[in-house]
């Protein structure tokens, strides 16, 4: 089982103003995107300090300043494969620790727009874990790497800039008895997650504010956490009985985590919230069209008291948008582009952001001759905009579904990709080969452009072929019939 080294989570932060001869990086955030952004800074700088204002738990468990962390996280292919590049042997450690292997086309039981999908072994395997372990075995990681220094229950308050404010050379903090100090460093990394306060300090700076996009399904949804289910053994790791807009906004999962644990979360949108009391929370369950979640959880013991969570809002702060930036300071994760989390897209985005990071550093080629990382910070920004584009139209698109969201209206493009997304949906109901495309998709292995080739067409156009066909047959029978008759 997982165990932590507590000894090695603090700073000694004299010893850190005396660090003027190395070569350093501070990445503000201790969640998951700043854990992947510290990792890929050890390749390029002898030290990391990681900023965090909470405290870390001594073993997986939710903490303070993560709320979503008592909710289900899904770690999709594409994440997986970079976590695993980022920490070989990443998979077999959280298998160790009670994380479960979901098969997609196996174990997944998914009602897809009021159908359910088939299901088949394929090679699409990943894990399921709670947040918590993921984050923890990560940071162990990190913990027992000389180079990466934890500093927790410390808050970064602003930064340091040279004497022009062209170039942010570290960060001023208070610890959580008020002392304050500052860390120099050569690159700062803001991955402090939706509450980031990178926008104030750079007007603070003379900077502009970064404009924002926001778009919200008023989607809210509560969990409740099980060590076991019903009396009847289920058949699934993992079910989705997803709402189907306009007229079906309620929906669940049932997710497998390490342990056997299981997590059952209730969704709702357009301000449908599911109640946090036992009884609500299971009328709610019982409310839906299909029953199964229901009957799953309806005798079953839980662990655990329901959470909520509502602030669930797609929103893209645009610095890739600004004509200029402070030199050694980026932003990623949450901190720029925050997602609707029910889409489980957040870790996989995460990891994407590490890879975009790791690129710059490598044609940037940073060095300790260079301690300003010039043009830096307007390129990583461009660059992580275009990682954040996919997802983010995947996500916005959907949302854009039900008419109680907020921040836009959907174009004709929008409803032309609704309609075409919704033939897919009902073939991949039908055909294995259009489920799994439809899979790696949203995986993000692969392109949405990917939905349009020929091996998908053939089976959204065979219904269309089907009905011409019979109207033909029935034209045809039509002028055979007045041929026949007799003037």
């Amino acid at each position: 089982m997982l165990m932590f080294d507590k000894t090695k989570t603090t700073v000694n932060l004299k010893q850190e103003r005396t660090c003027g001869s190395q070569y350093h990086a501070i990445v503000i955030g201790g969640g998951i995107a700043g854990l992947l952004a510290a990792r890929v800074l050890t390749d390029y700088f002898d030290q990391v300090t990681i900023i965090e204002r909470d405290r870390f738990p001594k073993k997986p468990q939710p903490r303070q300043g993560v709320p979503q962390s008592y909710h289900p996280h899904v770690l999709l292919l594409q994440g997986q494969l970079i976590l695993e590049r980022l920490f070989p042997k990443l998979k077999d450690e959280l298998l160790c620790n009670g994380a479960q292997c979901v098969n997609w086309t196996m174990d997944f039981r998914w009602l897809l727009m009021g159908n359910w999908t088939p299901r088949f072994p394929s090679e699409m395997v990943s894990l399921a874990c709670t947040r918590n372990l993921l984050e923890a075995v990560i940071r162990q990681r990190l913990v027992n790497d000389t180079r990466v220094k934890l500093l927790e229950a410390n808050q970064v308050t602003g930064l340091l800039t040279n004497t022009d404010n062209t170039a942010v050379v570290g960060v001023r903090l208070q610890d959580s008895n008020g002392k304050e100090a500052e860390i120099p460093a050569q690159l700062v990394v803001d991955a402090s997650g939706r509450n980031s306060k990178a926008p104030k300090w750079l007007q603070s700076l003379g900077y502009e504010m970064p404009q924002e996009t926001t778009v919200k399904s008023f989607l809210g949804y509560a969990t409740r956490w099980y060590q076991t289910l019903g009396k009847s053994p289920v058949d699934y790791k993992m079910l989705y009985l997803m709402p189907k807009a306009p007229d079906h906004p309620r929906g669940g999962v049932i997710h497998q985590v390490e342990d056997g644990l299981w997590l059952v979360n209730l969704i709702g949108v357009g301000r449908d919230y599911p109640p946090l009391d036992e009884a609500g929370f299971l009328n709610f369950a019982l409310s839906m069209c299909i029953p199964e979640l229901y009957e799953a959880i309806k005798e079953a013991q839980p662990i655990s008291p329901v959470y909520g969570y509502q602030r669930t809002e797609n929103r893209w702060r645009h610095y890739e948008q600004l004509s200029r930036l402070p030199e050694n300071f980026v932003m990623l994760g949450d901190a720029v582009c925050a997602f609707n989390p029910v889409y489980g897209q957040g870790i996989t985005v995460a990891a994407l952001g590490a890879l975009t990071l790791d690129r710059c550093l490598k044609r940037q080629k940073p060095s300790c001759s260079d301690r300003v990382l010039t043009g830096f910070a307007q390129r990583f920004q461009k660059q992580l905009a275009k990682v954040n584009v996919v997802p983010w139209l995947m996500a916005t698109g959907d949302d854009f579904r039900w008419p109680t969201t907020e921040g836009g209206q959907p174009n004709f493009r929008i409803r032309l990709q609704h309609w075409y997304l919704n033939q897919v949906m009902l073939a991949a109901s039908e055909s294995t080969e259009v489920y799994k495309v439809l899979l790696e998709v949203i995986h993000l292995l692969k392109p949405p452009t990917v939905l349009f080739q020929f091996k998908v067409l053939i089976h959204i156009l065979k219904p269309t072929f089907c009905r011409l066909k019979q109207r033909s047959r029935y034209f045809f029978e039509r002028l055979k019939s007045l041929g026949s008759r007799k003037f």
